[in-house]
């Protein structure tokens, strides 16, 4: 509130409050009270209503905060002041007296919102297992189920958290959009039979643009293999055809992807 303001509200002149102020200034800290510019006068209208009085401004008035309103009432004589003094000093009073006698309400309170912190976390942890689980470990796809097929295989990818590998010896374009569903940061590679001259264009151009997808000639294998992380996904068909046919897909559970490797490596 301004000081003009504040002086009528508390019965005494404006000069009288600023002088006071004045007085008891280390009272009144930057956040208690601060004096307003030209600028903030224009933008809230001050200068323009004297003006309009045929009067300038002489000064440019203060403006309290609570906090200042509130000191105010102590250092000022007025009947108004005084008695908005002793209120407030009454009504700091009796919050002290309501938080000392619901101490325990409080600490009780604080031991629920802990509580449900806790409770809330162990939620989201078995919400995550099973999202993490969620993924089927086999089934079959029949012909015309493209767009099923390729967003199992879309979720598949996302669900990557280090690698992704992809062993099949039929691969194009359509593949690497695949694989750049994968988060950042997520390596991918292809082993693959043919790579031709269309391939390695592909793979050059995708690769100046998107995340690197690397690509190395693999020939011992016939079917068809994908490694999120540790899990070796077997599929029936080549990624660029899902959908197009019937093929399942198996999880093996029994054979790690670092198994998978080091047999390649051999």
């Amino acid at each position: 509130m301004l000081d003009r303001d504040l002086a009528k509200l508390y019965g005494v002149t404006t000069g009288r409050l600023n002088e006071q102020v004045k007085r008891n200034i280390k009272r009144f800290p930057d956040d208690f009270m601060f004096q307003l510019t030209k600028e903030d006068c224009l933008r809230s209208q001050i200068a323009i209503l004297n003006n309009k009085r045929g009067k300038h401004l002489k000064y440019f008035p203060y403006a309290f905060t609570e906090n200042g309103i509130a000191m105010l009432s102590g250092i000022l004589r007025s009947d108004t002041a005084i008695e908005a003094n002793i209120n407030i000093m009454r009504a700091f009073t009796a919050m002290r007296h309501y938080l000392a006698s619901n101490a325990q309400v409080f600490q009780r309170l604080t031991k629920i919102e802990y509580h449900q912190i806790e409770t809330d976390k162990r939620i989201d942890e078995v919400f995550n297992r099973l999202e993490a689980h969620q993924s089927p470990k086999q089934g079959i796809f029949y012909d015309g189920q493209i767009f099923d097929a390729y967003t199992f295989l879309c979720d598949l990818i996302r669900k990557a958290k280090k690698s992704i590998i992809l062993i099949d010896n039929y691969v194009d374009d359509t593949v690497l959009t695949l694989l750049d569903k994968r988060d950042s940061g997520i390596s991918a590679k292809i082993y693959t039979h043919n790579i031709n001259q269309q391939l390695l264009l592909d793979i050059a151009r995708h690769n100046g643009q998107y995340p690197i997808i690397e690509v190395e000639q693999f020939k011992k294998s016939h079917d068809r293999f994908l490694l999120i992380d540790e899990e070796v996904y077997h599929i029936g068909a080549s990624l660029k055809d899902l959908g197009k046919k019937w093929f399942g897909f198996t999880l093996m559970s029994f054979i790690s992807a670092e198994e998978i490797l080091a047999k390649i490596a051999t």
